[in-house]
């Protein structure tokens, strides 16, 4: 079995693994979450979102958020979807962002109201704004491989965004299993085709675990090359604009199988367990 021996992994769950929680996580405990996580030695994180509290309550908390983790001197990363909110990270010196699209238009559309070509047209004057900057931009392509609304997810609609988000000059490309339907064949094929076009591109996995396949999903990327991975410690997560989609692989499991494995990943996974306990009592959800 052929495999990355290095592999990083982005600890996405004060972000993504918290998003979606009905009810709302006290602003300490996110950042409790923050510095135990640190403190197991993730190199980066997805911390927080500057989207409107209207659709997302629990990331109205974000500038203090990002001010907390300037204090840490952590390198961390928050969502922008628009203009307006990368504007707000740049005055809150945020290192690193991140910028969501669809490879479904009708993913799209429930999401943030606009056709995926409409969020790509928006990304123009972002990207350049960001780069100006010295901004590092983490360029998402949600529903990668299937969507609850439109079915299966073609190749080409991944690979046009893709391009796209390439010649935008996005440091990273995240592909995104964004309701956990793919399987391990798919993610392989894919990702491999994904690296073949675009040799100098650096490519991330993003699993999410609804039908329990997201550590599968993990190996077949590796096996593709694939060196970089999401994960949310405790498995939390769940995207509002994917019904029935469940949590993304959770951190300590992923971080146990590469330890196993013989991975260097860099991360404390013996106190992982302890920290993923932490995480869960922060959910709401059974």
């Amino acid at each position: 079995m052929l495999f990355p021996k290095q592999i990083e992994l982005i600890e996405v769950g004060p972000r993504d693994g918290l998003q979606n929680e009905p009810v709302l996580v006290p602003t300490e405990k996110k950042k409790e979450l923050i510095q135990k996580l640190a403190r197991l030695g993730f190199a980066r994180m997805e911390t927080t979102s500057f989207v409107h509290p209207k659709w997302v309550p629990q990331m109205a908390d974000a500038n203090e958020i990002v001010n907390y983790c300037n204090q840490l001197g952590i390198t961390y990363i928050a969502l922008t979807p628009n203009m307006k909110a990368l504007k707000r990270a740049i005055e809150a010196k945020v290192p690193q962002i991140a910028v969501f699209i669809g490879a479904s238009s009708a993913f799209n559309k429930k999401n943030i109201n606009k056709t995926t070509e409409e969020s790509l047209d928006e990304c123009n004057p972002m990207f350049a704004k960001a780069k100006e900057n010295g901004i590092f931009i983490r360029a998402y392509i949600s529903m990668s491989f299937s969507c609850p609304y439109q079915g299966e997810v073609s190749f080409n609609e991944v690979l046009g965004v893709c391009e796209r988000f390439v010649k935008l000059g996005a440091d990273e490309i995240v592909i995104g299993d964004t309701n956990g339907q793919a399987d391990p064949k798919m993610v392989y094929e894919r990702f491999l085709r994904l690296r073949e076009l675009f040799p100098n591109t650096v490519f991330t996995g993003h699993f999410h675990d609804t039908k329990k396949m997201a550590l599968a999903n993990v190996l077949a990327a590796m096996q593709a090359g694939i060196a970089k991975f999401d994960s949310a410690v405790g498995g939390l997560g769940g995207c509002p604009y994917s019904p029935g989609a469940t949590g993304n692989v959770a951190t300590e499991e992923l971080a146990q199988m590469l330890s196993s494995m013989g991975c260097e990943i860099g991360i404390d996974v013996q106190g992982l367990q302890e920290v993923s306990h932490f995480a869960k009592s922060l959910s709401s959800r059974d």
